[in-house]
């Protein structure tokens, strides 16, 4: 399953960008490579869709937004997710914002790129020469050399190429690597529906896939969440390679399906781990030690199901990765060949 196809895919994927709010170009892109792959496909504000001849035997949604900077003044930029989730400044009540603003230097010397919207066009280049954390705005500014002319509203994208190294994919994976493998589905013969959802990183995208739900949806809908899921180093991250959870921050997960899975996993021999119990396994220790626990974290399906009052309901596959929402973000080959193995076993249960 993890064949050229998919590798080449995943390579075209990753070069087209789709900065956290400014998703359309790449649902543009999704929808030619869906419909070469025979998939039907359908745009909603902040949701595409694309369906096979089966389109409510399985279903899963992946985000695909990235995140990237937007333009809010002259020579001035701010970090794209906070933008769009119209934060004006830093609680550090998340996950990403607690690493957000730890890893603000990471960034420095990346090379980004302007772009249209609507259309992908290409606007120009620079090189991000300083981050920082603004004590009068309280949020996440970059000082970029290069695009002195860009206006405000314009995205920039951080430039990216897909690397394979020693056994490992190297990008910013989050999380194209999850929406490359809903649409090499569609080459395996995947006859279910598969959700592309915008705005995630923004704590959005849970609102549009409701959305559809609420029109098209049955009285209950099951729904497979796939995303990445972020570990400290590699050594930790090749403990397993998929990653379940039985709740998140916001909502419990529907347990029967998460025991799918796992029986799945253990068909097939795929180490698996439920990222929630990790997490409470290391608050323990930092309770203990007198230091502040760590979030569960808040994912797209943990928001659906707390909103939805059981209308929509499931669990969450994820693939282990390392260096969480930079450049050299990391996932093993084999991670994510089980993954897609996981994926199309699952779809053919369903049926």
């Amino acid at each position: 399953m993890l064949n050229n196809e998919f590798i080449d895919l995943l390579k075209t994927l990753i070069r087209s960008p789709s900065v956290v709010g400014a998703e359309h170009s790449f649902f543009r892109v999704l929808q030619r490579e869906l419909e070469e792959r025979g998939a039907s496909v359908t745009w909603y504000e902040g949701v595409l869709v694309a369906q096979g001849k089966k389109p409510f035997s399985t279903m899963f949604s992946a985000h695909i937004d990235r995140h990237g900077l937007i333009c809010t003044g002259p020579n001035e930029f701010q970090f794209a997710a906070f933008i769009a989730a119209n934060k004006t400044d830093l609680l550090n009540n998340s996950v990403s914002e607690e690493l957000m603003t730890k890893v603000t230097e990471r960034f420095n010397s990346e090379a980004v790129y302007a772009y249209e919207p609507w259309s992908g066009s290409y606007r120009g280049a620079g090189v991000i020469k300083n981050s920082y954390i603004c004590e009068y705005r309280n949020n996440l500014i970059f000082e970029v050399d290069g695009l002195e002319s860009v206006v405000a509203g314009t995205p920039i994208a951080f430039e990216d190429k897909l690397k394979i190294h020693d056994g490992r994919f190297y990008g910013q994976l989050d999380n194209v690597l999850s929406a490359a493998a809903l649409v090499h589905m569609f080459a395996l013969g995947f006859e279910g529906t598969a959700f592309f959802t915008a705005q995630e990183e923004a704590g959005k995208s849970w609102r549009y896939l409701l959305e559809w739900f609420r029109r098209f949806g049955g009285s209950t809908n099951r729904l497979f969440v796939v995303d990445t899921s972020p570990f400290p180093d590699i050594k930790t991250t090749n403990n397993q390679l998929v990653v379940l959870r039985n709740k998140d921050a916001n909502a419990v997960f529907n347990s029967e399906a998460t025991s799918i899975i796992e029986d799945i996993c253990r068909q097939e021999n795929i180490r698996y781990l439920h990222k929630d119990i990790y997490l409470e396994a290391i608050n323990k220790n930092l309770v203990a030690q007198g230091s502040a626990p760590q979030s569960l974290g808040s994912t797209e399906l943990g928001r659906i199901v707390m909103a939805s009052q059981g209308m929509v309901d499931g669990t969450t596959i994820q693939i282990p990765t390392t260096g969480y929402h930079t450049m050299a973000e990391t996932a093993s080959l084999e991670a994510v060949e089980a993954f897609l193995r996981i994926l199309h076993l699952l779809a053919n249960k369903e049926n």
